[in-house]
């Protein structure tokens, strides 16, 4: 099975600054999306030191087990940006959140921490494969409001959980085996803040009806499309966007 891979990161049409950062390694099979903390100083900082050390730790200890890997690749950036910040004061309390798909074989290691995401598009329908860690995310934990209301909540970008901003963090990883056709997507919010997920289907359908006959242009092509389309929603948000396509 082979992977073919595309990414995009915008700075959208309101912020000064892009705060959000990728990383893609098609050789090595692993992609990550990271948006700095918006309204903190060095969020662009942070972002930046999230891709560039998780994959270093994952690159050294290529093949101790995947799992424990994924989960000490953010701990290692987190515990790496936060002595940054202790170190210069202009960058104390920076932070970040991360979403990195590490594929070995069929299985893909996914993690993450803050509001970015991971969804799988497989057969027309849209799945998230990662998990919010938001105030929003915990309310609809407790069933206090719908998903389509949750869109709506005022406080939906407060995070419970970020990279680099305490000494300790928990990391979410999940295990899925990837099939032939199978599409992969991680995002900032900038994205999913801004396109819906009946919109986010249509256009990578619209782009890949055939998975099987994917080409990198038609992969970087769709990716373009879907920031594109968070652009002319508003672009409120530096826009994040990395397609993976299983042939």
């Amino acid at each position: 099975m082979g992977l073919i891979s595309a990414g995009l990161c915008d700075i959208g049409q309101k912020r000064k600054t892009n705060q959000d950062s990728i990383y893609l390694n098609p050789d090595k099979n692993i992609y990550i999306v990271a948006d700095g903390m918006g309204g903190h100083n060095g969020g662009d900082i942070a972002s930046a030191m999230a891709v560039k050390y998780v994959p270093e730790y994952i690159l050294k200890n290529y093949k101790n087990d995947p799992i424990k890997t994924s989960q000490e690749s953010v701990k290692f950036a987190n515990h790496c940006i936060l002595e940054r910040g202790k170190k210069d004061h202009a960058l104390e309390g920076m932070g970040t959140t991360i979403v990195t798909m590490y594929f070995r074989g069929q299985n893909l290691y996914l993690t993450n921490v803050g509001d970015s995401r991971a969804y799988l598009v497989n057969k027309n329908k849209l799945y998230q494969l990662s998990k919010d860690h938001g105030l929003v995310q915990e309310k609809l934990n407790m069933g206090i409001y719908s998903r389509e209301q949750a869109a709506q909540d005022p406080h939906k970008n407060v995070l419970v959980r970020t990279v680099g901003f305490d000494a300790e963090v928990l990391v979410d990883v999940f295990t899925y085996k990837v099939s032939k056709s199978d599409i992969l997507l991680s995002c900032s919010d900038g994205l999913h803040g801004k396109v819906n997920d009946e919109d986010i289907i249509y256009i990578i359908n619209e782009f890949i009806p055939d998975p099987s006959q994917a080409t990198p242009e038609i992969v970087q092509e769709c990716a373009e499309f879907l920031v594109k389309q968070a652009n002319l929603n508003g672009g409120n948000d530096n826009i994040s966007v990395i397609l993976v396509v299983a042939q």
